[in-house]
């Protein structure tokens, strides 16, 4: 979790926008609306806590909604990180009427070397969440239901799956540089030896996977590519020195070639900096290209944040239209009623 001094954009202020990104041809899939419900860093604090079970009430009663993601951050990043209260939020999780998809975020592992997280070790923590909601290989949360995993590479929580001809991938990518962020909690000031090495291994381990997900897409004809992170790689309510985001350039270098070769559009879905945001961070002109190393812009990559933490008033409701809709995705932010 990020300290951040919150921005009021405009888009925030909305209570229900509803956008799209440009038009491409079809391809394949059903021509019938497939909708998601998609909501990240929740519940945060005792209030919220008491919230969540009435908010996804709300979700499963929308009769459109057939899926859920949660983009990770199951609790905000001064308190503990039991194993008890994981237990409890997938008990929560397992309330969906409707498949879940759940990607880890930095609080329920990386910053668990806080005092007031409970000190412990984040690759306890990893294993915890790891032990807690993905003990069935290749199955949702939610109600259970069948999606291809990265389990036999050690990463469970890495999902695809494939919808109305878009190709859909959540990857392990959290804030806190992706977890190479010293444990200070722990009386260290630089990253350890275990640390780097997991911290590498996944992110080839996603790099891998992000990269599969393009060739599933361009292999069936699919009209387009979202993936699904905790982390914003391109936070626009603060500036972010290099060495916080390091971690990402191989990432960030990986997705502008794959999208730029694919040639439809690629949507990134994150969580992490709290407020709606939606953005092309990869477009000519943009700032994050020279941050990350990047020689050229990208015209047909589309970033969308979900609100989070004291800003949860909505969730994010997502379309893939039919395919014989130009436009892959739509979504419109639906506030809570409770």
């Amino acid at each position: 979790m990020r300290t951040r001094t919150p921005i009021a954009l405009a888009a925030a202020a909305a209570s229900a926008l509803s956008l799209a990104a440009p038009a491409y041809s079809a391809g394949n899939g059903s021509n019938h609306d497939y909708t998601l419900a998609v909501i990240g860093d929740v519940p945060y604090g005792a209030e919220q806590i008491q919230k969540f079970p009435a908010w996804i009430d709300e979700i499963n009663a929308d009769p459109d909604v057939r899926f859920d993601v949660h983009l990770g951050d199951i609790k905000n990043g001064s308190t503990r990180c039991d194993t008890e209260y994981f237990q409890w939020v997938k008990g929560q999780f397992d309330r969906f009427s409707d498949p879940l998809v759940y990607t880890p975020g930095d609080n329920e592992w990386t910053d668990c070397h806080r005092a007031n997280n409970g000190a412990y070790n984040p690759l306890d923590r990893l294993q915890a969440v790891r032990d807690t909601f993905f003990t069935r290989p290749n199955l949702t949360n939610g109600r259970p239901q069948h999606v291809n995993t990265q389990a036999s590479e050690g990463l469970p929580e890495n999902a695809a799956f494939s919808r109305n001809g878009v190709e859909f991938a959540a990857v392990h990518v959290v804030g806190s540089n992706n977890d190479l962020a010293p444990w200070t909690g722990l009386g260290k000031t630089t990253a350890t030896p275990e640390q780097t090495t997991e911290e590498a291994n996944r992110m080839a381990a996603s790099i891998s996977w992000v990269r599969q997900a393009f060739e599933r897409a361009k292999g069936q004809h699919g009209r387009a590519v979202v993936l699904m992170m905790q982390a914003d790689m391109f936070d626009p309510t603060y500036d972010v020195p290099r060495a916080n985001n390091s971690a990402f350039d191989p990432l960030v270098a990986e997705i502008a070639s794959q999208t730029k070769a694919f040639g439809k559009p690629v949507y990134l879905l994150n969580g992490d900096s709290h407020i709606y945001d939606s953005d092309n961070p990869l477009a000519p002109g943009s700032k994050w290209l020279s941050f990350y190393g990047l020689k050229e812009g990208v015209n047909n990559f589309h970033r969308v944040t979900v609100d989070g933490s004291d800003n949860n008033k909505d969730w994010l409701k997502l379309t893939v239209t039919g395919a014989s809709n130009a436009t892959p995705l739509t979504w419109e932010r639906v506030p809570y009623q409770h």
